[in-house]
C-alpha cells in the first residue's frame, strides 16, 4: 500500500473524543512529538514488527522504516494524525489505567456539556433547550462509560448512559427530586470529561 492509497482514519464522535482527551490530561510526561520518535515508540509497542505497525497506520513497511531511520521526517496530514492518535493510545498505559480505576471506584468523573436537553417525566418540566451543565458523574456510571469505551462502543452506545448519568446527578440530584424525570441530550456543541 503506497502513501497515496492510504485510507482515512475513522472519525470519533464528541463523547469518544472527550474521553480520549480526558485520558491525555492525566499523562505525567508528554508523548513523543516527532514522527521518528513516534514510530520508534510504536515499534517498541509492536515488538519491533514493521509489518504490524504499517498495517496499523495504513502505510507500507518501507514508509515505517524510512521514518524510523529518519530519512522521512514530515508525514502527510493523515499519517501525522494516525501517528499522534496511536502514540497517545499506547502512551503511559499504567497512568491511564490508574486514573480509570480511581474514576470507576471512588472519585467518579466530572462532565461539562453544552447541548440541547429535552425531558420526559411524570408531571411537568421545563421545555427542552440548550444548556451548559457541569456536574459530577458517580463512580458507578463512570465505570459503565469507561467499560463501554474500552469494549469499543460507538458514540450511539455511549449517548444514553451519559444522559442517564447527567440526569441522576444534575436533574434528580441523586434521586432526591424530580422522580421519574428522564433527560436526553442532542446537538452536542461541546463535551469535556475530567478524571
Amino acid at each position: 500500500m503506497s502513501d497515496h492509497e492510504q485510507q482515512p482514519t475513522p472519525r470519533h464522535g464528541k463523547i469518544l473524543e472527550a474521553l480520549a482527551q480526558a485520558e491525555r490530561k492525566v499523562f505525567t510526561r508528554p508523548a513523543p512529538k516527532s514522527a521518528k520518535a513516534q514510530v520508534k515508540f510504536l515499534l517498541t509497542r509492536a515488538k519491533g514488527s514493521t509489518k504490524a505497525l504499517a498495517e496499523r497506520l495504513g502505510v507500507s513497511r518501507r514508509t515505517v522504516e524510512r521514518y524510523r531511520a529518519g530519512t522521512l521526517t514530515t508525514p502527510q496530514k493523515r499519517l501525522q494524525a494516525a501517528l499522534m492518535e496511536e502514540t497517545e493510545c499506547e502512551w503511559q498505559p499504567q497512568v491511564r489505567a490508574q486514573a480509570r480505576e480511581q474514576a470507576s471506584t471512588s472519585s467518579g468523573m466530572m462532565v461539562e456539556v453544552t447541548a440541547y436537553f429535552g425531558f420526559t417525566c411524570t408531571g411537568s418540566s421545563d421545555d427542552g433547550r440548550i444548556r451548559t451543565i457541569t456536574t459530577p458523574i458517580s463512580p458507578t456510571y463512570a465505570r459503565q462509560i469507561l467499560d463501554l469505551q474500552e469494549a469499543g462502543a460507538t458514540e450511539e452506545d455511549l449517548h444514553p448512559i451519559v444522559a442517564e448519568a447527567i440526569t441522576e446527578s444534575y436533574f434528580t440530584e441523586w434521586g432526591t427530586r424530580a422522580d421519574g424525570l428522564r433527560a436526553d441530550f442532542t446537538h452536542v456543541q461541546s463535551i469535556e470529561f475530567l478524571f
